[in-house]
């Protein structure tokens, strides 16, 4: 089994803490996503269970076993790196058995496994071909493919997709999916890129200066965000995030919102807020749309005429920006028509998929 634990994980350069005491359970089989801004710790614990970095304190378990003082080599991981490192002069076939001749494999079982990474990840008819007659892609899925021979008890990728175009970049996240449903073993992912880890991850750790903000399945972290960090970070385009103060009117808590809008509040978190409280008012793009262009639950919405700021169209729907609460924000209109700058359109706001967070924490008023 190969669970991997971290427990109290501290990282110090000098006298400087990076990561602060972290705490994860990583279950065996499991695809778990680090996802955080550059510099938020991501990469740095990905390199601590790996054992390219020493931690500075606290324990990291791999399949039940303390690995602090083993090195890479004797813990049975495997990495992915962001630039492929593979060897220029060696043929496919080369690079894929490398490891394993290092390690004094017979030849019969160095050919048997690279054949089963090859055949595993398509890369078949390149055997003979050297990296630099591969494209991105293929480089990046040889680089997979010498993981892949070692056996490893745990995958780790650090931000393995972040050299290729967009297009590759979403090909190689089906390959990747892919391979741990046939493969079978733990994943620990390192990316800056939410779309990967949403798409990606059965869980998904979402770090912000050495601290873990919140872990979840990709769906409660976008449905349930614990703070406004969160919020904004998870979600493309990213939530709307206003301030607002808490006020009363029939009896019934309302945000008053810097433009003067007033926002009826859900009762469940109405009834943990206070007049006079001041809050953040979240609601993502697709929860205000153009009337008869959204997705809205019948009664659930409050009615406002808005002017369009800025209309991009994606295809199947256009994002709008528009004047709301005193700032800019983004909303979302199916079923498109087109749209002109400076028209104002009757708009309608799902109340019942409003998040309310403290304005002096960032906590989540329901978390």
């Amino acid at each position: 089994m190969a669970e991997v634990s971290l427990s109290k994980v501290v990282k110090r350069y000098g006298g400087v803490e990076i990561v602060h005491g972290i705490d994860l359970e990583i279950a065996h089989n499991e695809f778990v996503v680090l996802v955080g801004p550059s510099g938020c710790g991501k990469s740095t614990t990905l390199r601590m269970i790996a054992g390219l970095e020493e931690i500075s304190d606290g324990l990291i378990r791999i399949g039940g076993k303390i690995v602090n003082d083993l090195p890479p080599r004797s813990r049975n991981v495997s990495m992915v790196f962001q630039n492929y490192a593979l060897y220029p002069h060696m043929s496919v076939r080369e690079n894929l058995g490398f490891g394993l001749k290092i390690a004094g494999r017979k030849p019969e079982e160095i050919e048997e496994r690279v054949k089963e990474a090859a055949d595993i990840l398509g890369l078949g008819a390149m055997l003979d071909r050297l990296p630099a007659n591969l494209s991105g892609g293929q480089r990046q899925r040889v680089a997979m493919g010498r993981a892949i021979v070692r056996h490893p008890d745990v995958f780790l990728f650090d931000e393995p997709l972040s050299n290729l175009d967009a297009k590759l970049r979403g090909q190689m996240r089906v390959e990747i999916k892919k391979l741990h449903q046939r493969v079978k073993t733990t994943v620990v992912y390192v990316t800056h890129d939410q779309v990967e880890a949403m798409t990606l991850a059965d869980r998904i750790v979402i770090m912000r200066d050495g601290h873990i903000e919140q872990v979840g399945t990709p769906l409660d972290v976008f449905e349930n965000p614990v703070n406004t960090f969160v919020a904004g970070f998870i979600g493309s385009p990213p939530m709307n995030l206003l301030d607002a103060e808490v006020t009363g009117r029939d009896g019934a808590a309302v945000a008053r919102l810097a433009d003067g809008i007033e926002v009826p509040l859900p009762t469940a978190q109405a009834s943990k807020l206070k007049a006079g409280q001041g809050i953040v008012l979240g609601f993502r793009p697709d929860s205000l749309h153009p009337r008869g262009h959204g997705m809205l639950h019948a009664d659930a919405g409050l009615d406002l005429d808005r002017t369009i700021k800025l209309a991009e169209p994606l295809g199947t729907e256009t994002l709008l920006f528009v004047d709301f609460g005193g700032r800019e924000v983004q909303a979302k209109m199916l079923s498109p028509r087109v749209v002109v700058p400076g028209e104002t359109m009757p708009f309608v706001l799902d109340l019942e998929r409003l998040h309310v967070f403290d304005k002096a924490s960032g906590r989540s008023i329901a978390a």
